[in-house]
């Protein structure tokens, strides 16, 4: 029973997340997928950070693409990766690695070039656009686009960092054990000095987050921002990830997935609404995402339909069968508050409150 006696939905139990072998404490984000308004703020920061430059241009670390949609690289759910099954990650030393594509350079679209300097500086009438060929893909090339027929057509976004997985096929595929999880957070890192470039783990990861670089001739990923968890800045403060922290919406929280008193353990293991993104893939992220709500469908008349305007079963697709408990869980709560009463998961889901958003000091549950 939570604080303010309200009860997880029965089965909650079946949802407990166990953390990898020789991991300490386990680094998890939860997104709320109904917060997010598609503004790439998180990418910019991110991209500042990390990927400017230096044979990283078209690196996005994290990104934020439209669903329905074919993401970034272009059909990246269609690439392949990941394991076999959930029997062989745990009876072969936790995966045996299953080889997908290697994205080619188009489908994540060539750095452009724009003409700023002629729209800005030279008077010129011509509209901004990329010099030269007009390019066929890129990033958020399908955004907003969604699916459906009006008056019911859909979409929503979807924010992606690497997921920092329980049983990350990227490690598995990398001959030269260049790529590691951490013992005390679980994030995973490349070894840039034992890397040599062979792209086995951009071929194994089946959410391709892991970017080759050309200049350097070894792969790349996003680092779950550790210094700023870690306290490496200049005034020695935890941070949380300058994706979650400069999100205008503020829709991720950051904390130990083990933190029993976190909101992160709860919204995963307790209330079951954190679901994971294709977990048929055995790769178990890290990363989660609490599913879209969307209004009702409308008749050609303009009045509601009892009928979703997100499809159940495209939802299913993305988060697996646990989406229908989900969102009725979150449904049931939300209507809890609306007659006047109090839900400690949508006080959790609705926090402004950093402190409560980002749990990343050292804890104790004894």
């Amino acid at each position: 029973m939570s604080s303010d006696g309200a009860t997880p939905p029965d089965g909650a139990d079946d949802h407990h997340v166990h953390l990898a072998d020789g991991i300490d404490h386990q680094v998890a984000m939860v997104m709320d997928l109904n917060k997010c308004i598609g503004c790439q703020t998180c990418t910019v920061a991110c991209k500042t950070n990390w990927t400017e430059g230096g044979g990283r241009d078209y690196m996005y670390w994290n990104n934020v693409e439209t669903k329905p949609g074919k993401g970034y690289p272009k059909n990246w759910e269609q690439k392949g990766g990941g394991f076999e099954s959930r029997e062989q990650a745990h009876d072969e030393a936790h995966g045996k690695y299953n080889g997908g594509d290697l994205p080619a350079q188009e489908e994540y679209g060539r750095a452009w070039e724009f003409n700023h300097n002629a729209v800005m500086f030279e008077g010129s009438d011509e509209p901004l656009r990329p010099k030269g060929n007009d390019p066929e893909w890129g990033p958020n090339w399908d955004e907003d686009q969604g699916a459906g027929e009006f008056p019911n057509s859909y979409y929503f976004y979807l924010p992606r960092i690497c997921n920092h997985c329980t049983h990350p096929s990227c490690v598995e595929a990398c001959p030269r054990k260049a790529i590691y999880k951490r013992q005390e957070d679980g994030i995973v890192l490349i070894d840039q000095e034992r890397c040599r470039g062979y792209r086995y783990c951009v071929e194994g990861c089946p959410y391709k987050k892991v970017y080759y670089n050309a200049a350097t001739k070894t792969s790349e990923k996003c680092i779950f921002c550790y210094p700023r968890i870690k306290g490496d800045g200049p005034d020695d403060e935890v941070r949380p990830p300058s994706c979650a922290a400069d999100c205008p919406p503020q829709l991720r929280l950051v904390g130990f997935l083990d933190d029993q008193q976190g909101p992160i353990h709860k919204l995963v293991n307790e209330w079951g609404v954190a679901l994971r993104l294709h977990p048929e893939y055995r790769t178990e992220p890290n990363v989660y995402y609490i599913p879209p709500f969307a209004p009702p469908q409308h008749s050609e008349d303009g009045e509601s339909v009892d009928a979703d305007r997100i499809p159940r079963d495209y939802l299913e697709e993305l988060f697996g069968d646990r989406v229908h408990e989900a969102l009725d869980t979150i449904e049931k709560e939300r209507d809890k508050v609306r007659r006047g009463g109090s839900s400690e998961l949508m006080d959790m889901l609705t926090s402004k409150n950093p402190a409560k958003q980002y749990r990343l000091e050292v804890f104790d549950n004894a």
